[in-house]
């Protein structure tokens, strides 16, 4: 007789290429041991991304490396990342990290016990390989469940025809109308013939032959956002959110000073401004933003990155801010400039903390409403524009702009009244403020002992991938 050991799945979880989905597949390994104690999990990536992982000793997680060539599909060399990238770089990224599947192919099919691979959507060609192997398979979408859901319809249904118009009815949900600024720009110059479009064609017919979808979401704040993946994809959904990358303590003399900053401020006075690790807007927008900050009155922490197009590497310059803006905002500690990285999570965490001026990729958000933070949106790409939508629908965000193309104007006075709004003492702040503690609360739920929704619905999940491989 087979040994329950022998009998245990073997977890195969397999991340995009991206610093905002790694985190989530790590977390989600951890919780994964936690209910499963004696499973192998092993997560899988390529050599320089792994080997920038930073995990204990005494981590039961292993680690498998795939080889990849960045250069040999035209990419720079040890661009392992979209972070290593600029933007007009991504297209052949994506295409390129297909290529790593018959190594994927080679790696699960050598493992001899129960296999369930869990995969990010935009690896759903693993369904192909799980089916060959005799695997389970699951996707796992970092994102949320209304924002992931009109993207890739709207992929399926390109708004080719918008010229006639400023909205877009999504066909596949009549009830969600996009205004054309909603609408990410390659989605609005995509052709059938676009890069683009031929790589969300491949990944959006192999994410429906998955056997389940995972969603860092909760069941009480996005039931019709599941219910549009599961009418998208006709497979069950398991929202297991929030999801979040633990938390590690920093030593470093930048962030101490950081937290001190904080500390020298009234509780919920500060606003925090971050565009994420990929994104940046653009040089006059950086300006426009600048003035209205100052302008404002309010304490602001601003992690900065370079304006689009510019290289990240390259350092932040000056002449980027308006003259003496720095030094002005620094002289009365009103502003605090962060070049690049922030411990953001310990930066919302802070008491002081009181608002995010945010791209409102799916992490900042879960990051900023678990602790009961409001936001400020500023959406730049991707799905970022519908999680907007979603979270302006929740009563925890003000929209301030959209996008970051030159012809995406923000004026300064408009950034000193959406910061007043959600800063200063007016009905709609603290309408604000206490939708976003209900949710933080909801989110707390949801992760409660053994009975909160999403604990039952990963316990659910993992019955489900047991029953199947035995």
């Amino acid at each position: 007789m087979a040994s329950e050991e022998a009998e245990s799945p073997h977890v195969v979880l397999f991340p995009f290429l991206a610093r905002g989905h790694i985190p989530a597949f790590l977390r989600l390994a951890g919780l994964l041991h936690e209910l499963r104690p004696g499973i192998t999990v092993t997560l899988v990536s390529t050599p320089r991304l792994l080997g920038s992982l930073s995990l204990p000793a005494t981590s039961p997680i292993r680690l498998h490396a795939l080889p990849f060539v960045p250069a040999d599909h035209g990419l720079p060399p040890g661009a392992e990342s979209l972070a290593d990238l600029h933007v007009h770089q991504f297209i052949t990224f994506f295409q390129a990290s297909e290529s790593l599947r018959p190594a994927f192919q080679g790696f699960v099919s050598g493992i001899r016990s129960p296999v369930c691979i869990i995969a990010d959507a935009f690896f759903a060609w693993t369904a192909d390989v799980a089916r060959a192997c005799g695997a389970f398979h699951a996707i796992f979408l970092p994102g949320g469940a209304f924002g992931d859901a009109v993207f890739f319809s709207l992929w399926e249904h390109l708004p080719r025809t918008l010229a006639a118009g400023d909205e877009f009815p999504l066909p596949d949900f009549p009830g969600v109308v996009l205004h054309r600024t909603q609408i990410p720009r390659h989605m609005l110059a995509a052709t059938e013939d676009d890069p683009w479009t031929a790589f969300f064609r491949r990944v959006i017919p192999c994410c429906r032959k998955t056997d389940a979808l995972l969603v860092n979401t909760v069941q009480e704040l996005e039931s019709s956002g599941l219910d549009m993946l599961t009418k998208s994809f006709g497979v069950r959904t398991y929202p297991i959110g929030p999801i979040l990358a633990a938390s590690t303590p920093s030593e470093s003399q930048e962030d101490a000073s950081i937290i001190q900053w904080l500390d020298a401020h009234p509780r919920g006075s500060v606003l925090y401004i971050s565009f994420g690790s990929q994104n940046s807007i653009n040089a006059d927008q950086m300006t426009e933003l600048a003035l209205g900050l100052e302008a404002s009155g309010r304490p602001f922490l601003w992690a900065l990155r370079p304006p689009l197009g510019l290289d990240a590497t390259d350092g932040f310059k000056p002449e980027w801010l308006p003259e003496g803006f720095e030094e002005r905002t620094a002289q009365d500690k009103r502003g605090l400039l962060a070049r690049g990285w922030a411990p953001q999570m310990r930066i919302l965490a802070h008491p002081s903390t009181g608002a995010f001026m945010s791209h409102c990729g799916w992490n900042s958000i879960l990051e900023s409403l678990c602790r009961g933070v409001p936001l400020v949106g500023w959406p730049l790409g991707a799905e970022q524009f519908f999680n907007a939508m979603l979270v302006v629908e929740w009563g925890v965000c003000v929209e301030l702009a959209r996008g970051n193309l030159e012809s995406s104007e923000v004026a300064s006075g408009a950034v000193a009244e959406a910061v007043g709004t959600v800063l200063g003492g007016t009905e709609k702040g603290g309408e604000m403020r206490r939708n976003a503690g209900a949710i933080a609360r909801a989110m707390a739920a949801a992760w409660e002992g053994r009975c909160g929704s999403s604990a039952v619905s990963l316990e659910g999940f993992l019955r489900c991938v047991e029953t199947s491989v035995r």
